[in-house]
């Protein structure tokens, strides 16, 4: 991006609902405890994470997986970066002297977004192992991890990859996260159509989610596309759609 900025070509930019997330599995100890998962979250900053994982390409994420985009996204108070709580909560749960392994594959960004979170527990007093593997053996287990972190690309409403990912039972509820109360609330707001009212539901199936504290999500990925000059009325779009009938070249 940096280097076509330098070319005195027109960018485009636009935020999308593709992301990367930190996750742990509760069904491995310790992260079966709330108290870990919240310790883990208060220890890192999105913004930050954003900045040195992903050269600030993106919008800061809030540790719930429904992005600013998203037609029924419910905005809730923001949480600050505490890592002395975060120690506390950690030595509370009787965990101060546990080695987390950060387990990442060896793409760059997700490596270094994975060092980038490393850091900041470190900072915070968390004692942190770093594991990089290549994709072959990476994506072989990537469901079964104690604590790392996968991509998840975008779908256009915030529900889709709420049920996919952290319902009970699904195949791709990679953190191994149950909760019935949950569960009801997010199958409610998918039998809703009009994303005005399916908004007022996102509220509790947001602070749920962010409270249990099963993920880290430092951001939201943004597309970029350059053009020459010449090229009118051109925009990214965050799924990759072209729609061609609307742009044209202007003459010289």
């Amino acid at each position: 991006v940096s280097i076509l900025d330098g070319m005195d070509l027109v960018k485009s930019e636009i935020v999308t609902a593709s992301t990367i997330v930190c996750r742990t599995n509760v069904n491995n100890k310790p992260y079966g405890d709330q108290k870990v998962r919240n310790a883990l979250q208060l220890a890192v900053d999105n913004n930050v994470v954003l900045q040195l994982g992903y050269g600030n390409a993106g919008s800061v994420a809030e540790n719930h997986h429904v992005c600013s985009i998203h037609p029924e996204y419910y905005e809730l108070p923001k949480v600050a970066r505490d890592p002395a709580k975060a120690k506390a909560l950690m030595a509370e749960a009787g965990q101060a002297d546990f080695e987390h392994e950060l387990i990442t594959v060896d793409e760059d960004w997700h490596k270094n977004t994975g060092d980038a979170i490393a850091a900041q527990l470190r900072d915070a007093g968390i004692k942190v192992k770093r594991t990089v593997l290549p994709g072959s053996t990476f994506w072989n287990d990537w469901t079964k991890y104690p604590l790392s972190m996968t991509n998840w690309n975008m779908r256009p409403l915030g529900v889709q990859v709420l049920a996919i990912a952290y319902r009970t039972g699904e195949a791709w509820n990679e953190a191994g996260w149950s909760n019935p109360e949950w569960d009801a609330k997010l199958n409610a707001a998918l039998a809703v159509a009009d994303a005005a009212k399916r908004k007022e539901m996102m509220k509790d199936i947001e602070q749920i989610l962010q409270d249990s504290g099963i993920m880290i999500q430092p951001y939201w990925r943004k597309l970029y596309s350059h053009s020459v000059k010449a090229v009118q009325n051109y925009k990214m779009h965050p799924t990759f759609e072209r729609d061609y009938g609307k742009v044209w070249l202007e003459q010289a």
